[in-house]
């Protein structure tokens, strides 16, 4: 089968375009262009795509060593096209807004184009090798934004971060040759036949290949208490690298939980018991053990932020809180909502960071306390902070509300678990994360207060507005959040038939 599809020509655009750029191609130009073409392309895709006939499309595969099973393979579900619209609309907004560069402008143009192409390849990959690839290469660029054009300790965020999504990614590839290795009669990283063999009951990896992935994917996502980097790192990196890496890349690791995880293991997701300190735990009670972590403790740390990029680094992590629960209940509605909801933290998240790094470009700070009264200075960029916050918190009319709503239902609702006494744990957890909308609707409303309301310090009065090319980067942003927070089922008729039941 030829290698040439949509779904390569979409993966190489931003590539080629990194690659005109660093040979002295005008940056700005050639990477608006390039997230144009990319929003265009995908958008055709989705609309080409057999709703009714569902499953992988757009099929193309270059056998690269046959004898292992490894091919350079392309596809697209439901599921797939949803991430890569996320990843088209996120890049172009990223792009879209940064501000002018003094030093080394094709290096950072070039370096966010990167990391598109690693998250396009990765969402249309279906070789779990190359899928793994596309990731890493996707790493390297961003280690370079935080520490070349940082802020604050950006050197000691950007080691840090590559650290440990280093030493993630390194327990992650163990899981992957685990699962590899426990194909049963043949040899294939064929995302496809992987899911078909689960599907069929005839794949049955060891428990260590499950702890492995789990470690390995929630490293990447910020799965308590795995998450130092992230606040650290989103607070030190330019606007554009911390959009395209909490709105896009931190959804490898949920997508591939999604792929890998819940179709193959959901036993271990259940019910397997191990002993522990002299009683019988479930595999299923430590994961929300450390949601839990995910939603209490990191929620209740942000509320004690001081300044606006740190708080909206621990926003990040603890909303994967909601996400994993999606995950946890393992059915059709919690898995529908969470796949909601990875797209809504994206979007919203990523138009925060874009309207917090304007903030910091015309203050020089973030921090609440020098901070105050700029509704009056910059009216526009307080509404759209306004409506982002909105959508954080999970407002009606925003796409995280049907995404939350959807997981606490399903997970709630779980019946794959077996209940000890008057609740499940799961539905401990439920309730737990039911007050964590409080615990963010408190630290979200406060910052927008301190920020936008109150009395102005002098030094600010003479703030320039969001400019037009940023701001309709952001409204692209806020509007796909509205559209499918009021009509949630143009995402989920995708989505939902691409979830693998057990």
């Amino acid at each position: 089968m030829s290698l040439f599809s949509p779904l390569f020509f979409l993966t190489m655009l931003p590539l080629v375009a990194a690659l005109f750029i660093m040979v002295g191609a005008r940056a700005q130009f050639v990477a608006r262009w390039t997230s144009l073409l990319m929003l265009g392309l995908t958008l055709a895709l989705v609309f080409q795509y057999r709703v009714a006939e569902g499953g992988f499309q757009f099929i193309s595969r270059f056998q690269v060593a046959d004898e292992l099973g490894i091919s350079l393979s392309f596809g697209a579900d439901g599921l797939s096209l949803a991430m890569l619209l996320l990843a088209a609309v996120i890049t172009m907004s990223a792009v879209w807004v940064i501000p002018p560069i003094k030093s080394r402008e094709n290096l950072f143009y070039a370096c966010v184009l990167l990391i598109s192409a690693g998250v396009v390849g990765a969402f249309s990959s279906i070789d779990v090798l190359f899928f793994y690839a596309f990731h890493e290469v996707a790493l390297i660029p961003t280690f370079l934004l935080i520490g070349i054009w940082g802020s604050g300790d950006r050197q000691a965020a950007a080691w840090k971060a590559t650290i440990y999504l280093g030493l993630g990614s390194f327990v992650l590839l163990i899981g992957i040759i685990g699962l590899y290795l426990a194909i049963p009669s043949e040899r294939t990283f064929d995302l496809l036949r992987i899911q078909e063999l689960a599907q069929a009951g005839t794949l049955n990896p060891p428990h260590w290949v499950y702890w492995t992935l789990l470690i390995g994917f929630g490293t990447l996502i910020s799965l308590f208490p795995f998450h130092s980097w992230a606040p650290q790192a989103y607070a030190s990196a330019p606007a554009p690298a911390a959009m395209l890496h909490a709105g896009v890349l931190k959804k490898f690791g949920l997508y591939g939980m999604l792929r890998l995880i819940t179709p193959i293991f959901p036993e271990s997701i259940g019910n397997t018991r191990i002993p522990l300190f002299g009683f019988e735990i479930r595999y299923l009670d430590i994961f929300l053990i450390l949601i839990v972590g995910n939603l209490l403790y990191i929620g209740l740390v942000t509320i004690a932020q001081k300044r606006l990029d740190w708080m909206l680094g621990y926003s990040s992590v603890m909303h994967m809180g909601y996400i994993f629960l999606g995950i946890a209940g393992l059915n059709q509605l919690s898995l529908s909502g969470a796949s909601i909801l990875m797209i809504a933290h994206g979007l919203s998240i990523a138009a925060l960071f874009a309207l917090c790094g304007a903030l910091r470009e015309r203050t020089g700070t973030v921090e609440f306390s020098e901070l105050g009264g700029l509704a009056r200075p910059m009216p526009r960029l307080g509404l759209l902070f306004g409506f982002a916050t909105m959508a954080a918190v999970g407002l009606p009319g925003f796409a995280n509300f049907p995404g939350e709503l959807m997981v606490f239902f399903g997970a709630f609702g779980a019946t794959n678990h077996v209940p000890h006494g008057g609740f499940d744990a799961i539905q401990i957890v439920t309730i737990i994360a039911v007050w964590g909308v409080v615990i963010s609707a408190v630290y979200m409303l406060r910052a927008y207060r301190s920020l936008f309301f109150g009395t102005l310090p002098e030094r600010w009065n003479g703030l320039s507005d969001l400019a037009p090319v940023p701001r309709y980067a952001v409204i692209l942003l806020i509007f796909v959040l509205l559209v499918i927070g009021f009509h949630p089922q143009l995402v989920l008729s995708y989505v939902t038939p691409a979830i693998l039941l057990p």
